[in-house]
């Protein structure tokens, strides 16, 4: 890990360095923080999604990877996951066949979340996804 930016209030942030263990390390923080913010309910979907994100930033993308936390409360509580990196390629969406080992992380991402998208960024890309929290309003 690069560093942590923030993990104070309702928003974390950290970057990474672009290697393989940066996938476990996500993870890691993810579960972590949303442990500290009382939404263990939704964790071990979030730390998918974002193994699966992070895993393509580091499959496409040279440099760092960002990831940023942001709970919001309201009548429709969430949590926004946003991962970001250096190409400012937009991903596709593949279709994948009972054989393949790859294809899928967007459709999981997509289906598992409440809403997701991609906006482009200074330098690169962020891909995000929303996740309703449970129980809260």
């Amino acid at each position: 890990m690069i560093g942590v930016l923030d993990t104070e209030g309702t928003s974390a942030e950290w970057t990474f360095h672009a290697d393989p263990g940066a996938v476990r390390t996500a993870r890691a923080v993810v579960r972590g923080q949303l442990r500290a913010w009382g939404l263990d309910e939704i964790s071990d979907v979030a730390a998918l999604l974002v193994s699966e994100l992070v895993t393509n930033a580091l499959r496409h993308a040279p440099g760092p990877i960002g990831l940023r936390l942001v709970r919001s409360g309201g009548a429709s509580p969430s949590l926004r996951v946003e991962v970001s990196d250096t190409l400012p390629d937009p991903p596709r969406a593949r279709s994948a066949d009972a054989e393949s080992e790859d294809g899928r992380g967007l459709q999981l991402v997509a289906h598992s979340s409440r809403r997701w998208g991609t906006r482009p960024a200074d330098t690169g890309k962020t891909v995000w996804f929303e996740l309703a929290v449970p129980g809260r309003s």
